[in-house]
């Protein structure tokens, strides 16, 4: 029965491996085995048809979500980056002033400032000041701790502030804390 086997390596989803090895001799069959045959033979065609269509629809798909997904890596940054461009050109204004009107480029630096305020709140970017909460180990960092009125485990000092990005923290807050006294 070994001797039979088709020996050949056969490849998965290749449309030669799903046509016949040899045709089979069969008994006389009646005029109505013969038909229901033949439409068989015609359904297993249109499915073999429709599984190939599907395997290669079902390529395209993951192929384009591939794309999609390197896409969005690539590009996820140009909203902000759209937002940041008005923040440069006025820092660059300021810088190139010759006025020596401290005063006018005070206020220069004051308007940089809100439109770089405006373009963190389009892109969800919030601060972290947490001056006089408890010291929380996920959105502070603590670096150093101080003797004070306040409740041991309370911020005194933020030395630098801390930024949320939609809810996740970019960078902790550097802040004291306090300690009892002694």
């Amino acid at each position: 029965m070994q001797e039979n086997l088709n020996t050949q390596n056969v490849e998965p989803h290749n449309e030669a491996a799903l046509e016949p090895v040899e045709e089979l001799s069969l008994p006389d069959l009646s005029d109505e085995a013969v038909a229901r045959i033949n439409d068989l033979e015609a359904e297993i065609a249109t499915l073999k048809d429709q599984y190939l269509r599907s395997l290669a629809d079902l390529e395209n798909l993951r192929r384009r979500s591939q794309e999609d997904v390197a896409a969005a890596h690539k590009y996820a940054i140009n909203k902000f980056l759209l937002e940041m461009l008005p923040v440069k050109d006025s820092l660059e204004m300021a810088v190139q002033d010759q006025s020596g009107q401290f005063d006018n480029i005070k206020f220069g630096v004051d308007l940089t400032l809100k439109q770089l305020v405006a373009a963190f709140e389009k892109s969800q970017i919030s601060e972290i000041n947490p001056l006089g909460q408890r010291l929380d180990p996920h959105q502070h960092a603590a670096m150093s701790m101080e003797e004070s009125d306040a409740e041991a485990g309370t911020v005194i000092r933020v030395l630098q502030k801390g930024y949320l990005v939609a809810e996740r923290v970019l960078r902790p807050a550097m802040v004291v804390v306090a300690k009892e006294k002694a």
